[in-house]
């Protein structure tokens, strides 16, 4: 499918992954709508990724977890910039690592839960009612993590496996709700990738990171981003129903090739 002159409205997008998707949406023709929290920081994006390319990029300082606020800003996007083809669905949290499950607070549990679960749904929920479902047509991309099909083997991050499980089934659900429509609904996994969002998740232990990655090259946000191009890109009878992008080191969620990088010497 051609992508310039679509429209994309990106959550999650000031930083890491989301920053990179935004970047590369816009290398290839896409106007594009940021969703984040940090007013700042999208403001800055908006300005560098102009600087760059002849697209439309227009932004909101959103709560994912707060419907009336996502509504609303889904519907002043729309007016606009017009009908969205594509929602990208990336925002996320991973707060309280190391810690495990009893260790947290409880509003740590419902901070992740709104943005990680509430957050999916109700910016599916805004743009499918807004846009989608009258034209009957678009995509859907829920950026989940290879963590929703199996829990890693180290103690911690319970919320956030089972948002991240919870992203899974309600991708699949979707999926099958939206037949006899031209929407997909389609699923990228990322593995270990090494961002700032990584490095919260492990409570800014550089001790603990440093040994997550010995051994092998995590992977750079711009290579998830460069697959969710190739996801977007394909003919519209042809979904990339779920794509898991790891480093090659990475042999499973639990099994690390740590001679990787030896090798390569």
């Amino acid at each position: 499918m051609a992508l310039q002159g679509k429209v994309a409205l990106l959550t999650g997008a000031s930083m890491g992954i989301g920053e990179a998707i935004a970047s590369s949406l816009v290398e290839a023709g896409v106007n594009v709508i940021l969703f984040s929290r940090s007013q700042d920081k999208l403001q800055q994006l908006q300005e560098k990724l102009s600087a760059k390319n002849n697209v439309k990029i227009t932004y909101r300082a959103v709560d994912v977890g707060n419907y009336e606020e996502v509504d609303a800003a889904v519907s002043s996007s729309i007016k606009e910039m017009g009908d969205i083809d594509i929602l990208i669905n990336n925002a996320g949290l991973a707060i309280g690592a190391p810690s495990i499950f009893s260790n947290l607070k409880p509003t740590d549990i419902t901070t992740m839960n709104n943005t990680n679960v509430n957050g999916y749904m109700f910016m599916a929920h805004s743009v499918l009612n807004n846009s989608m479902m009258t034209r009957k047509a678009g995509t859907i991309l829920n950026i989940t993590s290879i963590t929703g099909l199996e829990v890693p083997p180290f103690p911690g991050e319970a919320v956030y496996h089972a948002n991240k499980a919870c992203q899974e089934a309600f991708t699949n659900a979707l999926r099958n709700e939206l037949s006899g429509t031209d929407i997909r609904v389609l699923a990228l996994r990322p593995g270990v990738v090494a961002t700032n969002f990584h490095s919260l998740r492990v409570g800014h232990d550089k001790k603990m990171y440093d040994e997550f990655i010995e051994g092998y090259e995590p992977l750079l946000a711009r290579d998830i981003a460069q697959g969710v191009i190739y996801m977007l890109q394909q003919p519209l009878n042809i979904s990339i129903k779920a794509l898991d992008i790891v480093p090659s080191a990475q042999r499973s969620i639990n099994v690390f090739d740590r001679t990787w990088n030896e090798r390569r010497e």
